[in-house]
């Protein structure tokens, strides 16, 4: 990395008005489970698609399938019927490592709990997929620090997560997430551990990253607040994805 390029220049592809194509698509989702003798229907045909630069909160109850829409959304487990498309380009027949290649490379993933390595530093801990990737240490460690400089936690690289507040770790897990400068960010309950001042500070943050960054993000959500600061959003009604006024 250069003098000259900073880390939210390397995780801006494109101007989303540039794009007239959504980079996710969900297409005629249907997914089930099986519960003793009975099948269990969670989605039924549902429909998703989000454009680069744009937050979607998907808030819909315990059990309706935010959860499942999510890990199929991310490549994490197929759909009974119906396609993914990532980037135009459809997922159903490709291959298990052209699948993780796309995890690895297009999407970024963010728990309700932070799952940070716990004898890594925060630098560390975002340095880590990145040298996965394939990037030079050098250059993993001037990403990481200026990532999570710009996340707030400037004063913070060295400290381990036991060490960090449940904010300040969930800052990291984001940092984390779009250190490989995905094209889709998916959350689920990001904030869904922490007190509501606390959600807030980190969903901002989240926020400001998605905007800068030309993003696509669905965050699944519980906290109506967050919601409304969103650009979209939308819900699971009977297996079928719903738009919210």
């Amino acid at each position: 990395m250069d003098d000259k390029t900073t880390v939210m220049d390397s995780l801006h592809p494109a101007s989303p008005t540039a794009q007239t194509k959504p980079i996710l698509f969900l297409h005629a989702i249907s997914r089930q489970f099986r519960q003793g003798d009975s099948t269990l229907d969670i989605l039924k045909g549902a429909e998703l698609a989000v454009w680069p630069g744009q937050s979607v909160a998907l808030v819909a109850p315990s059990g309706s399938g935010k959860s499942t829409l999510l890990h199929i959304a991310g490549l994490l487990e197929p759909p009974d019927a119906g396609e993914v498309y990532v980037d135009q380009v459809a997922t159903s027949h490709l291959t298990d490592i052209q699948r993780t290649r796309i995890r690895r490379t297009v999407i970024g993933f963010v728990y309700q709990f932070h799952h940070l390595l716990p004898e890594f530093s925060a630098l560390e801990n975002v340095m880590l997929p990145q040298m996965i990737r394939g990037l030079k240490r050098a250059e993993a460690h001037a990403r990481a620090a200026e990532l999570l400089s710009y996340l707030g936690l400037k004063e913070r690289l060295t400290h381990r997560p036991a060490e960090l507040s449940g904010g300040e770790q969930q800052r990291v897990a984001i940092a984390r997430a779009v250190a490989n400068a995905p094209r889709i960010l998916l959350a689920d309950e990001p904030t869904g551990n922490l007190d509501a001042r606390t959600s807030e500070r980190v969903f901002a943050t989240l926020n400001q990253l998605v905007r800068a960054s030309g993003l696509a993000a669905i965050v699944a959500t519980h906290n109506l607040d967050i919601a409304a600061q969103m650009d979209r959003r939308v819900t699971i009604r009977d297996g079928i994805v719903a738009e919210l006024g």
